[in-house]
């Protein structure tokens, strides 16, 4: 057991009790320390609570008396040790702290201190003094220990780190909450709170709110909770070592996870992609990676602990190929032109002034190039603040516009290999007329025309004009080809420098031997081969360079969006414009006010401050017919201003707009690789090795034929001539034949075949508002069996609506508008969620903001509400006049008056109102009809809510109230089932009402009442039964079930959290793109098995052909001949991927005539009780809504 050393403990006395103290524990030779108050008690009670804790080693515990606080901190501006090291010294250096640690990783910095010598506020100056940011977390933390507990809660559903996020976000807000922090990987939260102002079920609850399930899983014990609140989970990781429990040593030994994306340059073929993953996973400390042929781009997860980003780019680079890490957008980076620096303190001054602003965290200016690099803050100050202090100091500033990467129009590549093909031309124009010239007169001639022995003239010009192509046009493959045999691999490089090397290194011994023999006859050389193989590779890598350039069109098409210039505003009193400044659309900032002119792009996201317009938002959204726009709407950077001018105040700028987040989401997708895309890149693994054995084989094969029977060769050789000699009739043909397989076989016709149809349908979906985060989603959609439809915000509208008001005409006496009136005015004090809209929906009939006064408002939950109401009347009769005299002005002050003051006469009548369930009525003395109670019956086993509602003593109307089904939920049901697939809903609501909403939109099977862990178990058990699974939802309990998934579709206008754990994202929050990506999807892996069928085809005809398998059948390829196949192989399967930019995503009109036949469609005349067909029964609430316009009908029950 333990035992205390209390020698040298003074006797406690007031002030003690509100001091810390450093309680030391003495363990087998471990010592573990931890800032103590006395007001939990004296030694002896702490020792009993580490007893509890099951840590028996004999050992003491020592109460030092000198006091100690703590703070935590939060930094920023860290970017190395040296800044580590600069704050501990600092910080150590102040009086009466004895304990400081600084973590890089968690930007953070926990202080154990003397509060009679220092305090928290002096630490952070000292710290802001060295040039970062501080910002306390935590005031003296351990005083108010007595006071708190600490409760574990296992919470299940979590799937990624905004599910972690939100569970904090919600908690932390709950009054007397102090701390919480929830592990993931443990799937638990601890929570630290007050148990005097928050119970521990209130935090149980609020977590399954969120959408999470919950349990307590121990009950909160002040002492045991203080110590461990000293551990990790309310002190960050770096400061667990100061309180050695066993639980955070494993903790703080775990390896953390790091990604980077690189753009990489130099890739040719599906070989050089597995060559890059290859070596880069043989190194320690990377865990993963993933390679895009077509986009260019790479994907590495490895240990911080080991590497850094520029560590793995220059493994990228040791192997032959350019590597350029891509933006890091977790900071903003500004690159500016400085003029005006004259010398190093000119340097000096701009770098000083800008690292001491606050937000500035990291500056570095170059005076050779007058670049300045600067990292900020973007939260605290934004690019134009930047120039601004520049400027400021007396020096010119630009911007460096570096736009959105056009890495993607492959420009410098085709430049490349447009300029190697002109050169190979230059010298191939020649031997080809040579060549031609030589089988138009006697084949014989130019043995004989010999300007020295055995070197004919022919052979002379053929050699001059193949070396410089030799040289100078294959000097890229032949450094490609050396970097990759360097590290033992193969790729198409390799297979073209041993084509064209052996073809001219052949060609040149045998000349020079038959130099030194002075023979009489020049030997026949394959001098035209190298020429020739250039130039229709440079000529084929040209044109399929061209063709990708087209594959990538639709995301350059969003990336053309982005507007570059803004329009700047300041503001005066109501909204009138001051002054006006055109600026960079990089240097808009958050929070500025933006004018856009009619026609123009918005150049931000943001919110409508002044104006209102229409807005084109087609090319982001894909939705065709344009968006009005007016006060608190939201706009799209990219989209534009058809009319009107409008006042945008900026939410979202630079690479944080929607646009930006598109296409960074695009450019990610078609980096990643379709399940079949794999099976191609290891069949391409294997294959160059394979044709090189192949192209041996067919040496020798043909070697030893023609020399057992020489005949053969003469028969069926096209080049044989009796001028031959046996030996070099057969050399020719078996060196053709094996040159002529290693110029025909073609790996990139493979390695081609899924990611550009992958690249082409993912940035056609983009345009068409479906955002498909990768290859694999892309594919597997077409193999969907089964669809999981949430309820609320997805089948639903997730707002409730009023669908009905009936007025009881008998016993109201009462004109509709007045009760619309009474009930509005009564339900805007309410904050129930059907309370609003039964405010808003009288707000919206009555065409008013501003409608009466309530006074004596009551609300009962599970009820209703109670309260008196006036200025009804005077509302009424304004509103007549408004009717009865267009144009004119009347005075409504007296409208606006406070719901607090008394209304006055001119108020009118006053009103007692009651509103809400049966129950409620009864406890108010209210009788319900039978004919009544049979209408809300008949509303509530459809899942509406019904409530009635009393004025002055009478029942005068119902209200039905219904989270309205989506207009297209019926529409894509239907089409989906006619596709075979099965469609499920599943939801956490109520049974009658998941089936009443289920029976509106043709759902034949329903889950309900499931928790967020019950939607994961439904979507495993069908997994089980082997069925392909997609879930739609748009909520934070959805998540897991979507991320369980097979394929996981989130709603555009749901939660972070859904869309985070989704595989496809719905821009438009339109179901029918759930069709759309179905549709999709079966397009593009019809169009890859058509790709895959082109070079399988391709290369299973074309090797055999090469080799002189068809030889006796007259069927020889020269190895020109197989240069230009193996060219046209790759660029028809571009163009095959390129044919999917004429998909067209169907219609409404048209999933209407395809799903639904006219005999399907059941039309009825007429008002209550009657159906209306599904296209119509869904846009708007139901025919039986009265209202006060003239045009819509009165339901009443006289």
């Amino acid at each position: 057991m333990l035992s205390t050393r209390s020698a040298g403990t003074p006797l406690r006395t007031e002030s003690d009790l509100d001091q810390n103290h450093m309680l030391e524990l003495v363990c087998r030779d471990r010592r573990a320390a931890a800032p103590w108050s006395q007001v939990i008690g004296g030694a002896d009670a702490v020792t009993k609570g580490f007893d509890n804790l099951a840590y028996d080693g004999g050992g003491q515990v020592e109460v030092h008396s000198a006091p100690s606080s703590s703070c935590i901190l939060r930094l920023s501006g860290l970017h190395c040790g040296s800044c580590v090291q600069t704050i501990e010294e600092v910080v150590r250096s102040l009086p009466g702290v004895s304990k400081v640690s600084v973590s890089l990783q968690e930007s953070s910095a926990v202080v154990l201190f003397d509060p009679l010598k220092v305090t928290q506020q002096q630490i952070q100056a000292s710290i802001e003094e060295s040039g970062f940011e501080a910002t306390l977390l935590s005031d003296d933390g351990f005083d108010q220990s007595s006071s708190r507990q600490t409760v574990t809660v296992q919470v299940g559903g979590m799937t990624c780190g905004s599910c972690v996020r939100s569970i904090e976000n919600a908690v932390s807000q709950l009054r007397g909450v102090h701390s919480v922090h929830v592990s993931l990987k443990e799937g638990k939260a601890m929570l630290t709170f007050d148990p005097k102002l928050i119970e521990p079920e209130l935090l149980r609850s609020a977590i399954e709110e969120s959408g999470f399930e919950a349990t307590l899983s121990e009950s909160p014990n002040p002492l045991l909770n203080d110590v461990d609140s000293l551990s990790t989970h309310s002190l960050p990781a770096h400061a667990s070592s100061w309180f050695k429990l066993p639980s955070t040593s494993e903790t703080s030994a775990e390896c953390k996870e790091q990604k980077c994306f690189l753009r990489i340059s130099g890739m040719t073929c599906t070989s050089c992609v597995a060559n890059i993953e290859k070596h880069l996973l043989k190194h320690s400390g990377i865990f993963s990676v993933l390679v895009s042929l077509m986009s260019g781009k790479a994907e590495v997860r490895f240990d911080p602990n080991l590497l850094n980003t520029s560590a793995v780019a220059r493994l990228v680079e040791e192997l032959g190929f350019g590597a350029e890490l891509t933006e890091d957008l977790t900071h903003g980076k500004l690159e500016l032109t400085i003029t005006g620096m004259t010398c190093a303190s000119c340097v000096h001054t701009i770098e000083s002034k800008l690292t001491s602003t606050k937000g500035i965290l990291q500056a570095s200016v170059a005076l050779a190039t007058k670049k300045a690099q600067i990292q900020f803050n973007p939260d605290v100050l934004g690019a134009r603040d930047i120039v601004h202090i520049i400027q400021s100091l007396g020096f010119e500033t630009s911007l460096e516009k570096t736009g959105f990467s056009n890495h993607l129009d492959h420009s410098e590549e085709i430049q490349q290999w447009r300029n190697s093909f002109l050169l190979s031309l230059v010298f191939g124009i020649p031997v080809m007329a040579l060549m031609i010239y030589m089988m138009a007169m006697d084949d014989s001639m130019h043995h004989q025309q010999n300007i020295l022995p055995g070197l004919s003239l022919f052979n002379l010009v053929f050699f001059l004009l193949c070396t410089p192509v030799q040289i100078f046009g294959g000097r890229y493959f032949y450094i490609q080809a050396f970097r990759a045999l360097k590290h033992r691999t193969a790729n198409m490089d390799v297979l073209i420098v041993l084509a064209t090397s052996i073809a001219y290194l052949y060609s040149c011994v045998i000349l020079v031997v038959a130099m030194a023999e002075r023979a009489n006859q020049s030997p026949v050389t394959f001098f035209d081969t190298p020429p020739m193989l250039f130039v229709f590779i440079a000529l084929g890598r040209w044109l399929e360079h061209i063709a990708k350039s087209k594959t990538s069109e639709a995301l350059a098409k969003l990336m053309s969006l982005q507007a570059t210039d803004a329009t700047v505003v300041t503001l005066g009193p109501e909204n009138s414009i001051i002054s006006e400044q055109q600026v960079v659309v990089e240097l808009v900032q958050r929070g500025d006010i933006v004018k856009v002119v009619p026609g123009g792009k918005f150049p931000v996201d943001g919110k409508v401050v002044e104006g209102s317009s229409m807005a084109d938002e087609s090319l982001i959204t894909g939705e065709p017919m344009p968006v009005r726009k007016k006060v608190g709407s939201l706009v799209i950077a990219g989209s534009i201003n058809a009319h009107g001018a409008l006042l945008v105040e900026a939410t979202h700028v630079g690479a944080e707009t929607t646009l930006c987040q598109i296409v960074k989401l695009v450019e990610e997708a078609q980096t990643s690789k379709a399940p079949i895309q794999q099976f191609a890149d290891r069949l391409s693994g294997f294959f160059v090795p394979f044709i090189v054995i192949i192209s041996v084989l067919t040496l020798v094969s043909w070697s030893i034929v023609g020399f057992v029977d020489f005949d053969v060769v003469k028969e069926n050789f096209p080049g044989y001539t009796p001028s031959l000699s046996k030996g070099e009739a057969v050399l020719r043909l078996a060196f053709q034949a094996s040159i002529t397989v290693l110029a025909i076989a073609c790996p990139c016709s493979l390695g081609l075949a899924t990611p550009t149809a992958v690249m082409v349908g993912t940035g056609v979906g983009a345009q068409s508002g479906i955002l498909i985060k990768g290859g694999e989603p892309l594919e597997t959609m077409h193999k969907i069996s089964v669809v999981m439809f949430d309820k609320t915000g997805t089948i639903t509208n997730g707002v409730p609506l009023v669908t009905r008001v009936l007025v009881l005409w008998e016993t109201a006496r009462m004109p509709l508008s007045k009760v619309l009136a009474v009930v509005g005015t009564a339900e805007n004090s309410s904050e129930h969620p059907l309370g609003k809209a039964v405010a808003k929906h009288c707000r919206e009939e009555l065409g008013s903001d501003v409608l009466g006064f309530c006074w004596d408002f009551q609300s009962i939950p599970g009820c209703g509400i109670s309260c008196r109401v006036s200025g009804v009347d005077h509302f009424l009769l304004q509103s007549d006049k408004h009717f009865l005299l267009p144009g004119a002005t009347t005075d409504e002050s007296s409208l606006m008056a406070k719901s607090s003051q008394v209304p006055t006469a001119v108020a009118g009548a006053s009103y007692s109102v009651v509103i809400g369930n049966r129950e409620w009525m009864r406890r108010n003395g209210h009788h319900i009809r039978a004919d009544i109670e049979a209408a809300m019956t008949s509303h509530e086993t459809k899942g509406q809510t019904a409530i009635l509602v009393a004025i002055d003593g009478v029942l005068c109307a119902m209200l039905a109230i219904a989270d309205t089904v989506k207009a297209e939920s019926a529409l894509a049901v239907n089409t989906l089932q006619n596709m075979g697939i099965d469609v499920v809903l599943i939801t956490g609501d109520n049974r009658r009402t998941a089936k009443a909403i289920a029976a509106q939109v043709g759902i034949k099977k329903v889950f309900a009442e499931v928790l967020p862990s019950h939607k994961v178990s439904k979507v495993e058990e069908l997994q089980q039964r082997g069925l392909k699974v997609a879930m739609v939802g748009d909520g934070i309990n959805d998540s897991p079930a979507l991320a369980q998934a097979d394929v996981g579709i989130a709603i555009g206008t749901g939660t972070d959290v859904a869309i985070e754990a989704a595989d496809i994202v719905l821009i438009r929050n339109d179901l029918l793109d759930v069709v759309a990506s179905v549709d999709l999807s079966k397009k593009t892996v019809r169009r890859i098995r058509i790709n895959f069928v082109f070079a399988l085809v391709y290369n299973l005809l074309g090797i055999p052909i090469a080799a002189g398998v068809f030889m006796p059948a007259g069927l020889v390829l020269q190895p020109w001949m197989g240069s230009a196949a193996m060219a046209a192989s790759s660029i028809s399967v571009v163009l095959s991927s390129l044919l999917l930019k004429t998909y067209r995503k169907p219609t409404y009109q048209h999933y209407i005539g395809k799903s639904l036949r006219s005999s399907q469609i059941s039309t009825h005349l007429g008002l209550d009780g009657l159906h209306r067909s599904p296209a119509h029964h869904h846009t708007t609430p139901s025919t039986q809504r009265a209202s006060t316009n003239g045009d819509q009908h009165k339901d009443m029950i006289v």
